[in-house]
């Protein structure tokens, strides 16, 4: 126990034979549950998790049959603790990556019930970019400024981070197997999860780097296939959070500000139409122009203000010394 909190790490693990027996040595004293869903590995996972759980009734293994992805073996994981005694579940990755001294910063904001959910943040350090490889660098920044719009939390970033602590209410209240499977499982249950209004904190974390870890993330395909799972996920939440169980004149702002950006793509491409076939801008055609982009700016930032308003309360409010 933590606090008096009993402490329960889920371990998502894929052909992870060389770092999950560090792994589960280096768990604190005080996690009372290790479960570890091994996602249809082909090394020797398996046999090394079982290797440990020999005198260690810690250790709960569940198998898949099929290869469900990281979001899958977490969904497997959070709902096997949804109806064990558990007060917080931990999320953290097999590959070494995740440093258990930083584990009690992250328990904390949850313990002092200050947030339903904590998550790590590496970029928070002003060292980041020396110690992350520069492509994931951006590629996490960019999904981080996505997954604020999209998510409505935006206060956080590192939204990519797998080092994470959920509370029991909102353990039981989130649809697991509804969670997209992907890499981009981490920014659809931020979206959840400020459907549910549930409070979020960042916690700075030192990133951990060159370990033995092997990462199977092809950057330049993940940005693009978050991007348009986020755009999709946004859209979900306005519907879900300010039309269906609530009402907000936001919305409003968002599509006025949707219907002038495409006003201004038209028009755009018309100006140039009519350069290339008279030869000069028609001046009626370059204000609509700047009349139309003026707009779509004003009601999309609008918008964007009174989403992050709507959500100040969301916010953790655990305050770091």
């Amino acid at each position: 126990m933590y606090r008096k909190k009993t402490i329960a790490i889920v371990l998502p693990c894929y052909n992870e034979e060389t770092q999950i027996g560090k792994v589960i040595e280096g768990m604190p004293n005080y996690v009372d549950k290790i479960v570890i869903v091994d996602d249809c590995s082909i090394d020797n996972s398996v046999f090394v998790v079982e290797k440990h759980a020999k005198g260690n009734n810690k250790i709960k293994l569940l198998k898949h049959k099929a290869n469900q992805g990281c979001g899958g073996a977490l969904a497997t994981g959070y709902q096997w603790l949804c109806d064990k005694n558990i007060d917080i579940a931990v999320r953290m990755d097999a590959d070494g990556q995740m440093d258990p001294k930083d584990l009690p910063a992250i328990l904390d904001p949850v313990v002092n019930d200050e947030a339903d959910y904590s998550k790590a943040n590496r970029l928070f350090t002003g060292e980041a970019y020396k110690i992350i490889p520069k492509l994931r660098y951006f590629g996490n920044s960019v999904l981080s400024l996505l997954t604020k719009i999209a998510s409505g939390y935006w206060h956080i970033s590192d939204s990519q981070t797998g080092y994470t602590a959920i509370n029991k209410k909102a353990l039981k209240i989130v649809d697991w197997f509804s969670m997209y499977k992907g890499y981009g499982q981490p920014n659809d249950l931020l979206v959840m999860l400020n459907v549910l209004n549930m409070r979020i904190q960042d916690v700075p974390i030192k990133p951990t780097y060159n370990v033995g870890e092997k990462s199977g993330i092809k950057i330049y395909k993940v940005v693009f296939t978050i991007s348009w799972l986020l755009l999709k996920k946004f859209l979900w939440r306005l519907k879900e959070k300010y039309i269906i169980r609530d009402f907000h004149p936001l919305v409003f702002f968002y599509f006025l500000g949707f219907i002038f950006g495409l006003g201004t793509v038209v028009l755009f491409v018309r100006l140039f139409y009519y350069l290339y076939i008279l030869g000069t801008f028609l001046s009626i055609n370059s204000l609509a122009v700047m009349f139309s982009f003026m707009s779509a700016s004003l009601f999309t930032l609008f918008a964007m203000w009174f989403d992050m308003e709507s959500n100040k309360h969301l916010r953790g409010n655990y305050e770091w010394k």
